[in-house]
């Protein structure tokens, strides 16, 4: 999956890898019941709905994206240990190289293993890479029943009046 990324983004938005869905489109999140794309139009940072194949446009807002672990799978728990860690190595290098105001790793799981961090809450994190700071926001993949569009909205328009501070 390529990632959307430019230098100087607002936010770096963080999957936690590819789903198969996407690895065929080559776009982020592009599984239909994923609430990644009604999350960001509903916390404001998009003026309307984009569709996954809109993706490259991101960046013309401050906008990018990328992943944890860049091996797509049918689901998370495909994933090793050792694979979040050395994505979280990566991951911190792009962090470096482009420089965004936020990385929004959107995974709480994810988080807490790539970056050593298993006490993480949701939210802005302690924690900053460089002058990067990090938050951490719900998966919202639609096997996350825990969150709605509507309350992954409210969690993700957080991060956007962080990004308007």
């Amino acid at each position: 999956m390529p990632d959307v990324i430019a230098k100087g983004l607002d936010v770096l938005f963080c999957g936690i890898n590819p789903g198969l869905m996407s690895a065929v489109t080559g776009h982020h999140f592009a599984r239909p019941g994923n609430r990644f794309w009604p999350a960001l139009h509903l916390s404001g940072f998009t003026p309307r709905l984009y569709r996954p194949d809109e993706q490259d446009t991101l960046t013309d807002l401050g906008l990018g994206i990328t992943n944890v672990v860049a091996r797509a799978t049918a689901g998370a728990a495909e994933l090793t240990k050792e694979e979040y860690i050395q994505g979280g190595e990566i991951l911190r290098a792009k962090v470096e190289k482009y420089r965004p105001r936020w990385l929004a790793v959107v995974g709480i799981g994810a988080y807490r293993t790539a970056f050593a961090a298993p006490r993480a809450a949701l939210g802005r994190q302690d924690r900053t890479l460089g002058k990067t700071g990090i938050w951490v926001l719900p998966n919202p993949s639609g096997l996350n029943a825990h969150f709605t569009a509507e309350t992954l909205g409210e969690r993700f328009a957080e991060l956007k009046a962080a990004v308007e501070e």
